[in-house]
């Protein structure tokens, strides 16, 4: 089975060290320059020359929802069939129920009773715990700890080492859809939907 990476950026080239360990890898890209290219040895190709195959999963190695959402309508409409990326170093407890299309990078884990939309990122040394609820196109960037009972809706960017405190049954804590979590910020109360937030305890950016 073919695994194309969709996006040669930073990203990308990082899924692929351990891509490449798993089966055969290419990159595809819209880029002119790009295409016909080669980044770290793998070839780059355009979407296009993926219609028709059946050998082929397709991940999204972009940050941005909603380009990742955009691409991820336009390779549906192509026909092509959206994967799954797991490391080696991933940890999955029981009862956990993932999406098309995930990305889970090395030393990540979802511990139990856990769901996660389609399209997801995991980065490094990210973990969502028991209880939780992740939507469509979340991205976790390196080390996200969401702890228990806590529900991110769809289209959430989380930064690098931000602290998601633990809910309760009865009342989850909850990040709106489209929110951003600042890097390193400790989120102690519910995120609005649209907000970015930064800081310890985490609070509402001032523009």
């Amino acid at each position: 089975m073919l695994l194309a990476i969709y996006g040669p950026g930073g990203f990308g080239r990082e899924i692929a060290a351990f891509a490449r360990r798993q089966g055969d890898v290419t990159f595809v890209s819209d880029a002119e320059s790009e295409i016909g290219t080669r980044v770290n040895g793998i070839p780059v190709v355009p979407p296009s020359s993926l219609q028709g195959r059946t050998d082929c999963r397709v991940v999204i190695a972009v940050a941005d929802a909603s380009v990742r959402r955009a691409l991820a309508a336009r390779c549906e409409a192509m026909g092509l069939v959206s994967g799954s990326l797991v490391a080696d170093s991933h940890e999955r407890g029981d009862n956990v129920a993932v999406g098309q299309g995930a990305i889970f990078c090395g030393s990540t884990i979802c511990t139990s009773d856990a769901r996660i939309g389609v399209h997801f990122h995991a980065n490094i040394y990210s973990y969502v715990a028991h209880d939780c609820v992740i939507g469509d196109f979340v991205t976790l960037a390196p080390r996200v700890c969401i702890n228990g009972n806590t529900i991110v809706e769809d289209d959430v960017y989380i930064g690098t080492g931000a602290i998601l405190r633990q809910g309760n049954r009865d009342k989850p804590l909850r990040i709106g859809r489209g929110a951003v979590i600042g890097m390193g910020a400790v989120v102690t109360k519910d995120v609005a939907p649209g907000d970015t937030v930064i800081g310890s305890p985490a609070r509402p950016m001032v523009r």
